[in-house]
């Protein structure tokens, strides 16, 4: 490729809304372009990058067993219905209808589509187990895109399916999908870990995330320094003291002071985890109940998986409509309301929070005598200086980008959608499922996220648009000229680039420093003079001095040992 004929332009001025380093890299060097909020169009450059780590993905995928199919974005409501996820799914599908008035979903993900498949392939147990994956567009019309292509509402997403005739076989095509994820990530170069995650609308019992180290993460992870365990922040669960609380009557006392879990324990003078915080939410309409101990917060992401629908906290209109008193005074003692209760408040005795009238406490509650409909879950936010629940380690909090998240599904589509096989004993049976997805846009900018500059973009050379760009300084000088062509000749296959602009050098180092080609090849002053050329590391800024006559073997050198930091 010559850089004279390619489409380049790179920005000076960025868009206000590029806030992270990924986007703004992405804009000014020309590998995307903006056409919608959250919506993009792919330059050569950004989809070259797409294309070779679409590639990796391919090699993994076919590596374990997978074999590739193309699944329609456009699916018919009624796969939706049989699953119940045309109604779960809310405003982040993306409906239409066709000239007839049937309604379609632009599909967010395709576990309906390809059980839907799998119903009408998969007959016999001698049919399992099956690997199937696409590399697909998916649509979702997500209500902040934001951050380049790591929150979009069209993307590029590779996603598989494992079919199998029960859990031992889940087990092992999951553990396939996870050594598979691990290589791809390796050679793609990110800094990642594997936490423990829920499985949220997708179902299933068991799921893991691949999260990626970012300061501009949107997720946070759990890590603990002593046992290494990682956890995604929605199961993670600290150790929490076990109490041997005082039983006694339950009584009211008089608190007149604001109502904050601070006053009240300062007031009264006990620890703040002698009392508990009653949170009054609104799900469908109605009040619900949070309880959690004074000392800890409640984690919203724990109850998105918990309620599966929207909520929101009650007003201070609606605390005193439903409760008979100001927020800071309620509880769910003597009322009839759903209650749902941290775990670590299970068999708590003797214990404060608002006995429903302003200025007035309970005492001496005990959660299991003076609650009624009370659900034990797990409610509280991880916080700084937490232990681990597995070995009593300190936790640390991380941000972190997530890359890929595999599920165990089990039987949760194939049952309702009765996809079944004949048993080897004659018996039907629900095939057992696992889903695994990747997304190659959010691959990409991590990527970037992970390897960069104050001079732009560091691709790791797996990945990179071009391994070398060759750049004569003077294209004018006819020995720079030939020589430099020469070489590209004979290093077209390693995806290499030559710079033939006439423009100064300094502009021409400048925009190969923030493309993030791997080597920079440049004849210049000293190759007239000495015959040498010089090349450049982009990752580590590393010259190479080498005689004309030797350059073509060391450059495919450093090329075998770049790439060979990524094999796995």
């Amino acid at each position: 490729m010559r850089m004279k004929n390619f489409l380049f332009n790179s920005l000076k001025e960025i868009p206000k809304d590029a806030q992270i380093p990924s986007h703004k890299l992405m804009l000014r060097a020309c590998f995307i372009r903006q056409n919608a909020s959250g919506i993009y169009s792919y330059l050569p450059l950004g989809l070259m990058v797409i294309e070779n780590i679409r590639k990796i993905i391919k090699e993994e995928m076919d590596r374990i067993g997978g074999q590739e199919l193309l699944l329609p974005v456009l699916t018919p409501k009624e796969v939706w219905e049989e699953s119940g996820r045309w109604n779960d799914f809310g405003e982040e599908m993306f409906r239409v209808k066709d000239r007839k008035g049937r309604d379609f979903a632009m599909s967010p993900t395709h576990e309906e589509i390809i059980t839907d498949l799998a119903r009408k392939e998969i007959k016999s147990y001698r049919d399992l187990p099956q690997i199937w994956y696409q590399i697909q567009t998916k649509f979702r019309d997500e209500p902040r895109p934001k951050s380049g292509l790591l929150r979009v509402r069209q993307f590029e997403m590779k996603d598989s399916y494992s079919l199998d005739k029960d859990y031992d076989g889940l087990n092992i095509s999951y553990e396939k999908h996870r050594e598979a994820y691990i290589r791809i990530f390796k050679r793609c170069g990110l800094n990642f870990v594997i936490v423990d995650a829920a499985s949220g609308l997708m179902g299933g019992k068991k799921s893991q995330e691949f999260m990626a180290f970012s300061e501009n993460g949107e997720d946070n992870i759990v890590i603990c320094n002593s046992c290494n365990k990682a956890f995604n922040t929605e199961v993670a669960r600290p150790y929490l003291e076990v109490f041997d609380d005082e039983d006694g009557m339950l009584e009211d006392i008089h608190t007149p002071v604001e109502g904050t879990i601070e006053n009240i324990s300062q007031f009264l003078n006990v620890e703040k985890n002698k009392l508990f915080k009653s949170i009054l939410i609104i799900v469908k309409s109605n009040p619900v109940f949070l309880l959690v101990p004074g000392d800890r917060d409640v984690d919203d992401n724990k109850l998105e998986l918990i309620f599966k629908e929207p909520f929101r906290y009650a007003t201070d209109e609606e605390i005193e409509k439903y409760c008979n008193a100001p927020k800071g005074y309620i509880s769910p003692v003597n009322l009839s309301y759903p209650v749902f209760a941290d775990l670590s408040l299970k068999n708590r005795k003797g214990m404060i929070s608002g006995a429903n009238r302003k200025d007035y406490h309970f005492k001496n509650i005990n959660i299991e005598r003076d609650i009624k409909n009370v659900k034990f879950v797990d409610l509280i936010k991880i916080k700084e200086f937490d232990r681990c629940e597995v070995c009593k380690g300190p936790l640390e909090i991380k941000k972190s980008i997530e890359i890929g998240h595999i599920f165990q599904l089990g039987t949760k589509y194939s049952e309702s959608m009765k996809a079944e096989f004949i048993d080897s004993s004659g018996e039907r049976k629900p095939i057992v499922m696992g889903s695994y997805g990747i997304g190659l846009g959010r691959i990409a900018s991590t990527i970037l996220e992970q390897n960069n500059d104050k001079d732009g973009m560091i691709w790791p050379i797996t990945v990179a648009p071009f391994k070398i760009i060759i750049i004569p300084i003077n294209i004018s000088d006819e020995k720079i000229y030939n020589q430099s062509e020469n070489l590209y000749k004979k290093f077209s296959h390693y995806d290499a680039i030559i710079d033939d602009r006439d423009i100064s050098p300094g502009n021409k180092f400048k925009d190969a420093d923030l493309i993030g080609i791997p080597f920079k090849v440049i004849y210049g002053n000293r190759f007239l003079k000495d015959g040498v050329v010089e090349i450049v590391r982009r990752r580590d800024g590393e010259r190479f001095n080498v005689d004309k006559e030797q350059v073509y073997d060391k450059i495919k050198k450093l090329i075998e040992e770049e790439m060979e930091r990524y094999n796995v």
